[in-house]
């Protein structure tokens, strides 16, 4: 997994609250074996119309928000069903960074797990991001993992807080697969011992 250190990118906001995992990547799409492609499908629904074209009004189909990588919603964010497969849309589509006001446990955890940083801020801050999103064209946000601080070109200067084993998860660009070969060494002699017992049972 690739490691998260500072990211800057273009903010593309999703204006509603309860966003579930069904909205984010519907079931019909869950049949992919593979991790990758499910970003054409993200918030499928809402993006698509019943004849499969794009519905202009959608903020993510606007011209202006083409290429977001930090993502801007509202409270209770991926809430619904546990399936992974929604953070893995969001990811292949290009967002980085989710922020909001805050998320469903799982979903939360997941973003970890597949190096989506999803940042929770108050109603307040994230309102004044999206003033600031709709205000132009063109706004980017930065995000400074290392420091927890979220800021803009116009001076804006927003701390995060973030719990640390979470933040180092992301630093180090570490999956849970990174995370227990960390410990190889230890396992390599465990399996040695584990491996002479059965034997000397035999």
């Amino acid at each position: 997994m690739e490691a998260f250190k500072t990211h800057t990118g273009l903010v593309g906001p999703v204006d509603r609250v309860n966003v579930d995992t069904d909205a984010i990547i519907p079931k019909q799409f869950l049949k992919r074996i593979e991790r990758t492609g499910f970003g054409q499908y993200l918030f499928f629904e809402w993006r698509f119309n019943e004849e499969g074209k794009e519905i202009p009004e959608f903020n993510l189909n606007k011209p202006r928000y083409q290429g977001a990588s930090v993502l801007l919603s509202r409270a209770n964010f991926g809430c619904g069903s546990s399936r992974e497969h929604a953070p893995w849309a969001i990811q292949d589509y290009g967002f980085k960074v989710i922020i909001a006001p805050s998320y469903a446990d799982i979903f939360y955890n997941n973003c970890f797990k597949n190096g989506i940083l999803p940042i929770k801020l108050s109603e307040e801050q994230v309102e004044e991001l999206f003033q600031r999103t709709t205000a132009g064209e063109g706004y980017q946000l930065t995000v400074d993992l290392e420091n927890k601080l979220i800021t803009d070109a116009s001076g804006l200067s927003i701390p995060f807080d973030l719990d640390e084993h979470r933040r180092q998860f992301l630093l180090l660009g570490l999956d849970d697969i990174g995370l227990t070969l960390q410990h190889e060494d230890a396992i390599t002699v465990y399996e040695g011992k584990h491996a002479f017992r059965l034997g000397a049972k035999v």
